[in-house]
């Protein structure tokens, strides 16, 4: 198991004492403050426009990306990309571009964007990223509110979105689409800008320069825009760089490279992004985070780590099981997670001194269930990754078990647009299943009298653009109020455990965070989305809606017609028995009182289409209660 061998190996290095966390408690003992000293110096000269140039000057035939064309991954080095940036930068200025103008950025993960971004940095721009999904009415908002005289599109359906969306405006931003050969166009177009012009202009941007405006998912309401300077971009990159970089490359001892699939448009791929290239990690773009449409990806390109979403690993781990179940080896793969759990938590506890690790017969199961389980989900990860990170929500802690198991750590992170992505992140071979780690070095986490959790550090914005009433009230004397509920344990490893506005008070006078049950109900087939519900009602439920994958396989397995209406299929007490597996699997980490009593199956999803769903797959939990209100209604009827 190379995981294990990469812990061994670390104890001869000073991995393990790279993060120092200061712990302030409160008279009472209760940890109120954890703060991890910065590992990179503050910025104070350039912006993250230079990384490409320097890249160049010091290594120009270093491969820094890789790009599919015809089917084949081709390399590109450093002094190729950063030639390519001028090149689309030159052809930004020749449009009029002038510094300080935004671009707004409308396109899928692919290696266009990252050329995109680092050239309209070049030419002394702002970047507005806008998820390819958004509807004409979130794309006008975003075009209007943000002033974006620019436009980049993928596909000829997002330019008439985008051309739709902004009819009515004063001036449409002048566009380019990116299956029409934008690049192409741009380079062309800047023919005779000499390169000095665009020099000239990334010498100009400084560490507070605005890089981008960029924002929010909208769950509730308009999404606001973030402003992240060339520092918080800078101070997010390079302490992840130095806190993973070394783990990445001189424990494992691989050649590090990762596949990146999220959305450029998500602050999370982002600072990904631009942490790669400041560290000249290879990266691949895929513009699927679809598992049918990854794998294949993942297979070819062969990562040594990932960054992702639960959702990708309940994916991953959903199909092994799929897979298991089509030829009669379901119960074989049940046996086999329940073996990881408890492998997992026994080897970590003797890693970390408190326990004393498998027993003789635990590793015999273990390693029996890794030559037909754990090796085929490597296998569906492209063989050779040992780490991955999740951030966007809590991953289930027994699935984070499941994968450490097969040989891949799963690091947990936390964080928001606001602080340019991670502020929490789980530190190398320091590994905490169910927290979210420690502050990412030069952060600090305060817990308030209320439990929410305050951040404070070079990562936290300044202000959301042309909304100081709401830059007001979430700003004090630089904390940052995240609007989540949390703890710190004794080491300050942070812990969240909901949403402060989403918390549920029943008629009986109990809390109830939902978080913690809809993050558990989601790790379990045949459960897609759900929300819980209970505010000032008797008791818990839930409104859930099935995986259509899920459905399919379960269709499969029992012989019955593919086309099997919802309608039927939600009142199949088969299923429902599933699904009160799912329920249960929840309800085990709450007390009685915050249990699920009762649950509805919807015949619809939650998705984009429908408004219910963010881009980045965050659940509008007010539109979908509005949508469904008589479904809630008949829950407390019954």
């Amino acid at each position: 198991m190379g995981v294990r061998k990469d812990l061994k190996r670390a104890k001869r290095t000073d991995l393990l004492t790279r993060t120092r966390v200061e712990i302030v408690k409160d008279t009472d003992g209760t940890v109120r403050e954890a703060r991890t000293p910065p590992l990179a110096a503050r910025a104070t000269t350039g912006s993250t426009a230079d990384i490409p140039f320097t890249n160049a000057a010091e290594t120009p035939q270093a491969v820094v990306l890789r790009r599919k064309q015809n089917g084949t991954w081709h390399p590109v080095t450093a002094a190729a990309f950063a030639a390519e940036v001028t090149a689309v930068a030159k052809g930004l200025i020749a449009a009029g571009l002038e510094p300080g103008d935004r671009v707004a950025l409308m396109s899928r993960t692919r290696y266009e964007w990252t050329v995109l971004d680092f050239a309209i940095w070049a030419a002394a721009g702002q970047t507005v990223p806008i998820y390819a999904t958004s509807s004409a009415e979130q794309i006008e908002w975003i075009i209007r509110d943000s002033g974006t005289r620019f436009a980049i599109t993928e596909t000829q359906e997002n330019t008439k979105s985008l051309t739709t969306a902004t009819t009515h405006h004063p001036t449409s931003p002048r566009t380019w689409q990116l299956d029409a050969n934008a690049l192409t166009e741009l380079t062309a177009l800047g023919r005779d800008i000499p390169d000095e012009e665009v020099t000239k202009r990334r010498t100009t941007l400084t560490p507070e320069t605005t890089a981008t405006v960029c924002y929010t998912s909208g769950t509730t309401g308009k999404p606001k825009g973030c402003v992240l300077t060339h520092a918080n971009l800078h101070a997010e990159a390079a302490n992840t760089v130095e806190l993973l970089h070394p783990l990445f490359k001189e424990v494992t001892r691989q050649t590090a490279s990762t596949l990146l699939f999220l959305p450029l448009a998500h602050i999370l791929g982002r600072t990904l992004q631009i942490a790669c290239l400041m560290a000249r990690i290879e990266i691949g773009h895929c513009p699927s985070i679809k598992p049918d449409e990854l794998r294949p990806a993942l297979k070819e390109f062969r990562p040594t780590f990932l960054v992702g979403v639960p959702y990708l690993f309940e994916k991953i781990h959903d199909t092994g099981r799929a897979t298991a179940e089509k030829i009669g080896r379901g119960a074989s793969f049940d046996r086999a997670d329940r073996t990881a759990v408890r492998f997992g938590e026994a080897y970590l506890n003797k890693f970390l001194a408190t326990g004393k690790g498998p027993s003789p017969t635990l590793y015999a199961a273990w390693a029996l269930y890794d030559l037909i389980v754990y090796r085929r989900i490597r296998k569906e990860l492209g063989g050779r990754m040992r780490y991955a990170i999740s951030g966007g929500s809590p991953l289930d802690r027994n699935l984070n078990l499941f994968f450490y198991a097969a040989g891949i750590i799963v690091y947990e992170g936390y964080g928001l647009t606001e602080t340019t992505a991670a502020a929490t992140i789980v530190p190398p071979l320091k590994p905490r299943p169910g927290t979210v780690g420690l502050p990412v070095p030069g952060t600090t986490v305060r817990i308030a009298d209320d439990g929410e959790v305050l951040i404070k550090g070079g990562t936290v914005f300044a202000t959301y653009w042309n909304n100081q009433a709401a830059t007001t009230a979430v700003l004090t004397d630089d904390w940052f109020a995240t609007g989540d509920l949390g703890a710190l344990d004794e080491d300050g490893y942070l812990t969240i455990t909901g949403r402060k506005k989403d918390i549920l008070v029943t008629s009986g006078g109990k809390n109830v965070s939902p978080a913690v049950l809809e993050d558990r109900l989601r790790s379990r087939p045949p459960v897609g989305q759900c929300i819980v519900v209970g505010d000032n009602r008797p008791f818990i439920a839930a409104l859930i809606t099935l995986d259509p994958d899920a459905v399919t396989h379960w269709l499969s397995v029992r012989k019955l017609p593919a086309d099997t209406p919802l309608s039927d299929l939600v009142r199949d007490p088969r299923l429902r028995a599933d699904v009160q597996k799912a329920v249960d699997y929840a309800n085990e980490a709450v007390s009685r009182a915050e249990s699920i009593r009762a649950f509805v199956l919807l015949e619809g999803e939650f998705n984009e289409d429908n408004g219910l769903l963010t881009p980045s797959l965050k659940v509008k939990r007010h539109a979908a209660m509005t949508t469904y209100a008589s479904e809630i209604e008949r829950l407390y009827r019954t």
